[in-house]
């Protein structure tokens, strides 16, 4: 069996039927921070959180462009936005946080775990946006090697999925560059907004994790980045043309 690496050519991966040797933990994320050394994800707390996001999503014609391909969004104002961070609150599953920088203190987006399947260790990171001065930071990349983290390495999963409109590019070029898998299409997944939406499968494996969580772990050190806050290696390069993963 054959699927698709980060450049979407064949690659081999574990053949179905193979016997697991160890059971998944059957653990599920709790209702808990995460804190890295950039950014802070906090469980979605409407009271607390819907103004500042609200406002990091409507502020001008970029941060409303974060909408085109999510499955809801913009709001007409703050106070419907607050019902739907509402129910997003309450939710387990997709379990939301929101993101706030640890340089400027600002909340400025949210990201989720969802289709959480504890008992055989799968578990997808979704309905992610990033405010226009949250996007392509440090903080924003962390704070996806945080949820990829604490679901393989605190939870013992074996599967993380990453699933977008397969016309957005940008989410696609985010997957391939934390070294998600491609996995192929979905076509007539969805209907939303009164569109048909295609659905791009990417996928890590826990036997891709440890190579993954180095080179991570060596793009977001101090080290890598200058009095700027840039970086100065490139994690997709990294991640595509290193030995293990091509």
């Amino acid at each position: 069996m054959t699927s698709n690496n980060t450049l979407e050519q064949p690659y081999p991966r574990p053949l179905s039927g193979a016997e697991v040797s160890q059971l998944p933990p059957a653990l599920i994320p709790a209702r808990a921070p995460l804190e890295g050394r950039y950014v802070r994800l906090e469980p979605m707390d409407a009271a607390l959180h819907a103004e500042a996001l609200y406002r990091a999503g409507h502020d001008d014609e970029a941060a409303l462009g974060i909408w085109d391909y999510m499955v809801y969004g913009p709001w007409p104002d703050v106070d419907s936005y607050r019902q739907t961070l509402r129910q997003q609150s309450a939710s387990q599953d997709p379990m939301f946080y929101a993101l706030r920088s640890l340089d400027t203190g600002q909340i400025g987006g949210q990201v989720s775990f969802l289709n959480i399947n504890a008992l055989h260790g799968t578990i997808e990171i979704g309905h992610i946006w990033f405010s226009p001065q949250l996007q392509k930071t440090r903080a924003a990349t962390e704070a996806l090697c945080l949820m990829i983290r604490h679901a393989m390495d605190d939870l013992g999963y074996r599967r993380m999925e990453w699933k977008c409109n397969a016309l957005n590019e940008g989410s696609r070029n985010a997957a391939r560059r934390l070294g998600f898998r491609f996995e192929g299409v979905f076509y007539n997944h969805l209907i939303f907004k009164g569109k048909n939406r295609d659905t791009a499968w990417y996928s890590i494996l826990d036997s891709e994790w440890p190579t993954l969580r180095a080179i991570m772990q060596d793009w977001l050190s101090l080290d890598n980045f200058d009095s700027n806050g840039l970086a100065k290696t490139s994690l997709s390069a990294a991640t595509l043309n290193h030995p293990d993963r091509v």
